[in-house]
């Protein structure tokens, strides 16, 4: 029997998608500081992820694995976040209280945002309760090997520091560290070129 596979996301799974993501995230460090109580985030992350990382889906950059187990949603080179739309959601969604702590850790990733070309990886995460099983190196080494087509460099910003050794395992290599006031921190990953 063989193991799971990767395929791009198909017409209409976007939500099932956002799904897995809001299951993977719901423990995240950064996230659950913007949304502290479970129906806050429950009702707010959903279009928070859209805002940051919807140019992955008009790009049809978003890859899962075949049971919708994991979902990575990758930028193509020369495709960045759209900032207006993600301080928007933040304004509307986050409480007033954690804005200037936010919007300094976002002004902080903005400028380490590499400017070479590069693929960027905003989303990645495995349904949490299938997480531990080995999927997301399954999901990470199928996308890298589509990245690499391209030898080109890749970037996320990790905010879990339990994460960094799964990317680090995966080549990645932490290069700065965006934190401000009571945001915990997230830390900028690059992947040289293969």
């Amino acid at each position: 029997m063989s193991g799971p596979t990767v395929s791009a996301l198909g017409d209409g799974e976007e939500p099932r998608a956002i799904d897995v993501l809001v299951t993977a995230f719901a423990a995240d460090p950064v996230l659950r500081w913007m949304y502290p109580d479970a129906t806050g985030y429950l009702a707010h992350f959903p279009a928070f992820l859209r805002a940051f990382g919807g140019q992955a889906f008009t790009s049809r950059s978003v890859w899962r694995l075949d049971g919708f187990e994991g979902v990575a949603m990758w930028f193509p080179p020369h495709v960045e976040p759209d900032g207006d739309a993600i301080v928007a959601e933040a304004t509307r969604s986050v409480g007033a209280d954690r804005h200037a702590d936010l919007f300094a850790v976002l002004d902080q990733m903005d400028a380490a945002h590499p400017r070479f070309p590069h693929w960027y990886l905003p989303w990645f995460g495995v349904d949490a309760g299938r997480q531990g099983q080995g999927l997301g190196g399954v999901l990470l080494r199928q996308c890298l090997e589509m990245v690499d087509r391209d030898h080109l460099p890749a970037y996320l910003e990790s905010p879990n520091p339990r994460n960094l050794t799964f990317y680090e395992r995966h080549g990645f290599e932490t290069i700065g560290t965006a934190q401000a006031g009571a945001c915990p921190p997230l830390y900028g990953m690059l992947r040289t070129a293969r």
